[in-house]
């Protein structure tokens, strides 16, 4: 797949516009979690080359062993590169189990989304009390195809953030043969296995259902009707929130 930009010129835009939104705020700097993904490294990256202070924050909560350690390594690559960037690890498990044994049992097992969700609303609560204290934004890592093309993110989760710098990227080459994953399974799942689809995939179905082509291969169908399902499903989380406006009829002036 072609990029439509230049890494390096998209790299350079996107960090000045970080820089302008930051100033018209009046706020200090960044609050991004760190999973070990590659998105958040992206984000993260871009954050701390800024060189406004950067908050990286570790949220392990039942966390595979992989994940922990491929984004204690790129922390620690970042402390090391960037003099503006700080780390801090916040260790929800205990956070979560305290939640999961406050709720009623889930006899039937149709709850394991709903505490997997939970875990990433969990560290959205955890990265807002953090930038709080420091006078900062919190950061979104979600790319193009999960925010406005299928909603893989979490209501108030992940999706609860201040600003997404990287919303308006596709695919990039040089990250396509890296494994996605949300973190929120306590397992080695990836994004794709929960899609059923790869996001080169997904990106060329999101393309593809905007432009109106139809010549395509039975595994293009089959992908098509995947972006599909899960963009019809997940527009409550695309669209703003809706407001019952009441008419003028039923108004009362007082």
């Amino acid at each position: 797949m072609s990029l439509s930009f230049s890494p390096s010129k998209a790299a350079a835009f996107i960090e000045h516009w970080l820089k302008a939104y930051l100033a018209d705020t009046g706020l200090s700097g960044w609050v991004i979690g760190v999973s070990g993904g590659i998105d958040s490294a992206v984000t993260s990256t871009l954050c701390a080359r800024t060189g406004l202070p950067t908050l990286v924050v570790e949220m392990p909560i039942y966390q595979d062993p992989v994940q922990v350690s491929r984004a204690q390594d790129h922390i620690q690559a970042l402390e090391n590169q960037f003099p503006n960037v700080h780390s801090r690890r916040v260790d929800l498990t205990g956070v979560y189990d305290g939640l999961v044994a406050a709720l009623p049992d889930d006899e039937d097992g149709s709850g394991g989304l709903a505490l997997a969700n939970s875990r990433a609303r969990l560290r959205m609560t955890a990265l807002y009390a953090l930038a709080a204290q420091r006078q900062s934004l919190v950061v979104g890592t979600g790319n193009k195809v999960e925010d406005f093309g299928v909603g893989f993110y979490t209501k108030y989760g992940d999706g609860g953030v201040d600003l997404m710098p990287i919303a308006d990227l596709g695919v990039l080459s040089a990250i396509q043969n890296a494994a996605p994953t949300d973190g929120l399974w306590g397992d080695d799942r990836t994004d794709e296995d929960q899609l059923g689809a790869t996001y080169a995939e997904l990106e060329w179905a999101m393309s593809a259902s905007e432009h109106g082509s139809k010549n395509w291969s039975p595994r293009q169908q089959e992908v098509m009707e995947i972006y599909t399902r899960l963009n019809r499903a997940n527009q409550h989380k695309m669209e703003p929130i809706p407001v019952c406006m009441l008419p003028d009829s039923i108004r009362v002036e007082g």
